[in-house]
């Protein structure tokens, strides 16, 4: 009895990391092919496996079994080495919904919420399971002032605290 209850406790915790922040919606009409390919991180909110790192890139590709391959990958200047981590990433439900379950760890998996997309895919806000994690996506390594301005007004409007919001540096194309 024991250890069905440590059972039951452990998939209620995995279950409530593949969930969606209250008031924060998913991008319906979600073309999964479309968002394959290289996004640069343009910001986030810091955690403890991005802590660090610049020049951070995430690369999807389709898997042969219809998943999505992730690659994140970031420069730690400090150690003077790359940083890599590959996960799996599935639907949480429908596939045009802009909710899928990332795995980089076994079984475990964790939300990514795409809840703001441009029509041509070239920009993309997401939020994990709930407001402590949060990234501006590109297809380019910088975006104007303006594009950084729109989706901090956005976060905010979407409850999100940016007082740690780190703009990650990327080498300059000039």
């Amino acid at each position: 009895m024991k250890l069905l209850s440590i059972v039951f406790a452990a998939l209620v915790l995995l279950a409530g990391c593949t969930g969606v922040p209250k008031g924060i919606e998913p991008v319906t009409g979600f073309d999964p092919e479309r968002y394959l390919g290289t996004w640069y991180e343009i910001a986030r909110l810091d955690h403890s496996f991005e802590e660090g790192l610049s020049q951070v890139t995430a690369e999807y590709t389709l898997n042969e079994d219809g998943s999505i391959k992730v690659i994140n990958r970031g420069y730690n200047q400090a150690k003077g080495e790359w940083k890599e981590a590959e996960g799996r990433a599935v639907p949480a439900g429908d596939s045009d919904v802009a909710h899928l379950k990332v795995s980089f760890f076994g079984p475990f998996y964790s939300s990514y919420v795409v809840f703001a997309l441009d029509d041509d895919y070239a920009n993309a806000y997401i939020s994990g399971y709930n407001r402590n994690y949060l990234w501006f996506l590109s297809r380019t390594p910088q975006v104007s002032a303006a594009q950084l301005e729109a989706f901090k007004e956005r976060a905010t409007a979407e409850g999100f605290e940016l007082g740690e919001l780190i703009v990650v540096e990327h080498p300059s194309s000039d």
